[in-house]
């Protein structure tokens, strides 16, 4: 009896624990999803960040260390910090762990001057470094290794969603959703070609 009593309580408990509330639920840690969450962090608003896969940073943190910028005056916001915080990084010889500092040449568009308070190309692992700190500086609730369930996932009423259901079964209520996952499909449907 007592077992049985001590499985009625706990089962609450289960079910409680598959829900998650916050003003705003972000589907997918690439850096675009990053940012959104950390500038609805800063105004205020409960986050969460959903990643599919067991890491956060898309191409950033997957290779993608260099691109061609252009004029670099026109970054600022969030990316901005991100390359002000990769120069911090590599401030600390201990982060040179490939190549020694003098030996490294910046080419390109994306050159840095030595003046400049921003770095511009970067490791995967200096990236996915940076963004974590980034992330942690701020209220973000981040769940890894949760996908959307495609198929019954989105439950809408009156033409809003309301929340989302991952494969696993854990529920995601907020005001406002912003989708975030990079998807070679849409890439393409939008005409970017990769």
């Amino acid at each position: 009896m007592k077992k049985l009593l001590l499985l009625l309580l706990f089962i609450p408990l289960l079910t409680f624990s598959q829900n998650h509330n916050a003003d705003i639920i972000i589907y997918g840690g690439t850096s675009s999803g990053i940012a959104a969450a950390i500038e609805s962090s800063r105004l205020g608003n409960e986050v969460i960040l959903i990643e599919p896969t067991n890491r956060v940073g898309g191409l950033t943190t997957g290779g993608l260390g260099q691109t061609d910028i252009g004029n670099k005056q026109v970054i600022g916001g969030i990316a901005l910090e991100f390359n002000q915080n990769i120069k911090k990084y590599y401030d600390n010889p201990d982060n040179w762990v490939w190549q020694e500092k003098i030996e490294y040449k910046d080419m390109g568009q994306t050159r840095s001057s030595k003046s400049e308070d921003a770095m511009w190309t970067f490791e995967p692992s200096a990236a996915l470094f940076v963004l974590n700190e980034m992330i942690d500086d701020e209220k973000i609730k981040v769940f890894y290794n949760e996908r959307l369930d495609r198929k019954e996932g989105v439950k809408k009423v009156d033409n809003k969603i309301k929340h989302i259901i991952m494969e696993s079964g854990i529920r995601f209520s907020g005001s406002v959703f912003i989708d975030a996952v990079y998807n070679s499909q849409n890439a393409v449907s939008c005409g970017l070609g990769f």
